[in-house]
């Protein structure tokens, strides 16, 4: 009969859930995490010397400040003699002292005093440098009427005229303040001036040949093109607000990091007045980093027409 199902027809495929007896394998479950190799586990031998040569890399720029850091250690106590070893002590007591400061809140006192003073002072110097920077590189005449003047003030040492500031703006916040933006000004000033004037002038015909106006010429071809001069002077400027504000700190203030220095010479605590001084230079080296991370920031795109060009 054509109804009559075949033998074949009729049994259950082996391994189907029809057949009571077949042996299934277990299905792996999408929760078992995958075996691993031993190629997995083994980092890349490309990333391993890439490793070791950042490291080798970090420690030989820091053998110099190690090296200048384990003789302030040692040379004190193995080197000096007992008189010098008072008015040059190791290092640890150093840090032992700056420790003391820092939990009895001083230095952090200090610290803010300082940088309110030199943030604001270097804040009016860089707003104007800047602009005062690109009006005189734009404009020829400006650039020959006020230079004389200019060059007269450059060559004035700022503390020369804190006597002046002081006579003029008293003992307090002014004083400092202006004193700051007085000497971190001209730095600013001329890298922003150079930066203009040493534009690439095919750049700028290549500019006006498409058409682009004045405006349009300093936003997109002047300004770029001179940021990493002008960051060159805002750097110089940072560390002379800091230099010029520590002098300024030592006469007639009673908080900040130069009167903590010259209170602990006088007063005889030479650990606190070098715990001073180190974190003086923490503070510009800090500020100099900051900057020079501003600097890449702003000038990003000098880094991918680099690299598309490489």
């Amino acid at each position: 009969m054509t109804t009559t199902l075949t033998q074949t027809e009729a049994a259950p495929k082996a391994g189907s859930p029809a057949d009571p007896g077949a042996a299934v394998e277990p299905a792996l479950s999408a929760e078992s995490p995958p075996a691993l190799s031993a190629e997995s586990t083994t980092p890349a031998p490309g990333k391993v010397r890439r490793v070791a040569s950042a490291a080798g890399s970090v420690v030989w720029k820091s053998a110099a400040i190690l090296a200048f850091l384990a003789l302030w250690e040692l040379g004190p106590t193995y080197l000096a003699s007992p008189s010098t070893r008072v008015f040059l002590p190791p290092l640890h007591e150093v840090l032992l002292a700056w420790g003391k400061l820092f939990e009895a809140g001083t230095i952090q006192g200090h610290i803010t005093a300082s940088l309110t003073r030199s943030v604001a002072g270097f804040g009016a110097a860089l707003v104007a440098g800047v602009s005062l920077g690109l009006l005189i590189a734009w404009y020829g005449r400006l650039n020959s009427v006020l230079n004389p003047l200019l060059e007269l003030f450059r060559n004035t040492a700022a503390l020369a005229l804190l006597p002046v500031f002081t006579l003029l703006l008293g003992i307090g916040e002014e004083s400092k303040i202006s004193i700051v933006a007085y000497a971190a000004f001209f730095p600013v000033l001329l890298n922003t001036i150079a930066g203009v004037k040493t534009v690439d002038p095919l750049l700028i015909r290549a500019a006006r040949s498409l058409g682009l106006n004045s405006f349009r010429l300093f936003q997109k071809v002047i300004l770029p093109s001179a940021v990493p001069t002008i960051f060159t002077g805002i750097r110089m400027a940072g560390t002379a607000s800091i230099l010029v504000l520590i002098a300024a700190e030592m006469v007639g203030a009673k908080a900040g990091l130069g009167y903590l220095i010259v209170n602990a010479q006088s007063s005889f605590l030479i650990p606190d007045m070098y715990a001073g001084i180190l974190t003086v230079s923490l503070l510009g080296l800090g500020v100099n980093f900051l900057l020079v991370a501003l600097e890449r920031h702003f000038s990003r795109w000098r880094t991918a027409v680099g690299a598309a060009a490489s």
